[in-house]
């Protein structure tokens, strides 16, 4: 039991009738404050006693009035512990079938046989890779990063046995959350921890995986909360450059942009802020596309091309399930098949192009396999690989980057981003955010075939989604050849959609503790720093953070499909990015409308993650 844990009194129900009747009555009148002297028109007699109610050797106070045959009241601190028990032994046996990832049980026996160590409050710096984890907030139900490193805390003896079954024992409080498979070089946890061991840090890390890390344990003062003391917090986004290619113009998207510049009259000015990309897809449909079509018969040509648009012409019903290539004859079997934008396809060297496959209309239908596609599914699957690696060998040009900038650039300073986030409404305080910079490198970084570009960002804190929304906002306007004024409308009251960027590219660079470094000294306590271990950190990155990024990317096309879902749903969701402006587009009446259920994972309402900095 921690020594700032009051003990469970032991005393039956009884005990307060054991002592004598005069002492009885003292306590009795000290507890309830009858006595005279504390009650001679004096305010606040009462008060001056409170606390001498707690569990002691006189046991505990009684109830007075009405029902006070019920015995003992417990102490407060007392019920608030057993009714935080109840509710977590509730969860564990109803929820999660008696196993949790946030309770490690150990036997009373085993509790009663580990010696008492004191604890300490620090800082404890950590970095991981968010792959495969539910963020970092630990939970119950869910495999999280807090998880694991508290399971490591308790293997490692950093936290007691006693201690071991509710991390709130610990004052477990973290510097910044991170979504769904969210990574961070650098964050911070604080908690009361038994760090008298020297090589304590080494024996956690033991008990975690490669993708978990501990960079260092600081002692802190004892009130100090990581998620209170931090000033700022970095991120950076990683994305592939070809994210900032236009819709490909037979795409809903691509059709509605055209047709509302000619609509408005400002054509001109939208090929203007496209010129680096014009042609762009045009050269791609004539030297790769139409290649593999002029192999095909001129029957299983117009059903590739019917197929194809049916792909991408997602329209959605009332039931709020995309229709059109789920109910046609045959789309299932390319879904099913290929997938609806066939994520591995780059991958899949091994099967023949459209023009080997042979027909196999004499073998029975169900006796295929996998492999065995059609001419038809054949050719779809080889143009679908084709535009996506078309994509991939894109390079971006400087005067992109400068455009993109500028966008980001409109970001800068105190704004409301009530549209970057959930159930924030504009009058909601909370929705204003501070942004002190966001920079695109002007130098992208080539892996394999990908280009890549990396923004960071640095703001006071972030809500739900934000910086994941703020990406893919400053990225739909340069892609789509918007006005980049359309930034500052979205902190109107007006509500738009905005879609959220894959989690795949961000990471927590590192919070930041200025003010409370400053103050340090005088505490005689170490300022909370990375920097010391940069080098550990760099090599980190590269091993375990930028490297899954890449291969994750490179075998399912995240940015690919996220915009191809974009630019295909049949909707006006999205219409703010046409020269219509907000108004063309769907204004929700309520945070709480249901969306339609394909858009979901797009506009982040399936609330898939936690809010990345504890908001």
């Amino acid at each position: 039991m921690a020594p700032n844990e009051i003990p469970a009194a032991t005393a039956g129900p009884d005990a307060s009738t054991s002592a004598s009747p005069a002492l009885q009555h003292s306590n009795d009148a000290q507890n309830n404050g009858d006595c005279s002297e504390h009650r001679n028109g004096k305010r606040g007699g009462r008060g001056r006693d409170r606390g001498n109610d707690k569990p002691g050797a006189q046991g505990k106070r009684k109830h007075g009035g009405f029902g006070s045959g019920k015995g003992p009241v417990p102490d407060k601190r007392e019920q608030v512990r057993n009714n935080r028990d109840a509710k977590r032994r509730k969860v564990i046996d109803e929820e999660v079938g008696g196993k949790s990832f946030m309770s490690i049980e150990f036997t009373p026996d085993e509790i009663k046989a580990e010696d008492r160590r004191p604890k300490r409050k620090v800082a404890v710096l950590i970095g991981y890779a968010g792959t495969g984890y539910h963020g970092i907030q630990i939970n119950h139900k869910e495999k999280t990063i807090e998880g694991d490193i508290f399971a490591a805390f308790v293997a490692a003896g950093a936290i007691s046995k006693a201690n071991a079954d509710d991390p709130k024992k610990s004052s477990l409080v973290r510097c910044a959350r991170t979504d769904k498979g969210v990574h961070a070089a650098g964050n911070v946890l604080s908690l009361k921890l038994i760090v008298e061991d020297e090589n304590i840090v080494d024996q956690i890390n033991s008990h975690l995986p490669e993708q978990i890390r501990i960079w260092g344990i600081q002692r802190t003062v004892n009130a100090f909360s990581c998620y209170q003391s931090c000033d700022s917090r970095w991120y950076e986004y990683l994305m592939p450059s070809y994210s900032l290619l236009p819709p490909q113009p037979q795409s809903f998207l691509g059709k509605k942009i055209s047709e509302s510049a000619k609509e408005k009259g400002v054509l001109e000015e939208h090929l203007e802020r496209l010129d680096d990309v014009k042609g762009f897809w045009e050269q791609v449909e004539k030297n790769y596309i139409e290649p593999i079509l002029a192999k095909l018969g001129a029957e299983i040509r117009a059903e590739v091309l019917r197929k194809l648009q049916d792909s991408t012409d997602k329209e959605l019903a009332e039931d709020r399930l995309p229709t059109k290539n789920d109910q046609e004859d045959g789309s299932k079997e390319v879904s099913a098949g290929i997938d609806v934008e066939m994520p591995d396809a780059v991958q899949d060297q091994a099967e023949k192009p459209a023009e080997e496959v042979k027909p196999t209309d004499d073998a029975p239908k169900e006796q295929k396999t996998e492999k065995e596609l059609s001419p038809v599914d054949a050719a779809v699957r080889d143009i679908k690989a084709a535009y996506v690696a078309a994509k991939r060998r894109y390079r971006i040009t400087p005067a992109r980057i400068e455009r993109l900038q500028q966008a980001l650039n409109l970001y800068l300073g105190t704004h409301n981003y009530h549209n970057y986030t959930v159930m924030k409404s504009f009058k909601d305080a909370s929705a204003k955010r501070h942004i002190k910079s966001f920079e695109a490198n002007t130098t992208p970084i080539q892996i394999g075939d990908t280009e890549w570009l990396s923004l960071k960002v640095h703001g006071q804190s972030f809500m739900m989604h934000q910086i994941r929304k703020m990406v893919a906002m400053a990225v739909m306007v340069v892609r789509c050849g918007a006005p980049l004024d359309l930034i500052k409308e979205s902190y109107s009251p007006r509500r738009i959609s905005i879609p959220k960027a894959p989690g795949l590219g961000l990471m927590l660079e590192r919070p930041m503790f200025t003010e409370y470094n400053k103050r340090a000294a005088g505490f005689g306590k170490d300022p909370i720093d990375f920097a010391k271990y940069e080098d550990q950190i760099t090599k980190f990155k590269d091993e375990h953070i930028y490297r899954r990024m890449f291969e994750v990317e490179e075998k399912e096309n995240s940015f690919h499909l996220f915009f191809n879902q974009v630019d295909n749903f049949r909707t006006d969701y999205f219409l703010w990015a046409t020269a219509g402006g907000v108004d063309a587009s769907h204004e929700r009446s309520d945070r709480t409308e249901r969306v339609p259920k394909a858009l979901e994972a797009e506009l982040g309402d399936e609330a898939d993650g936690v809010v990345e900095d504890g908001t």
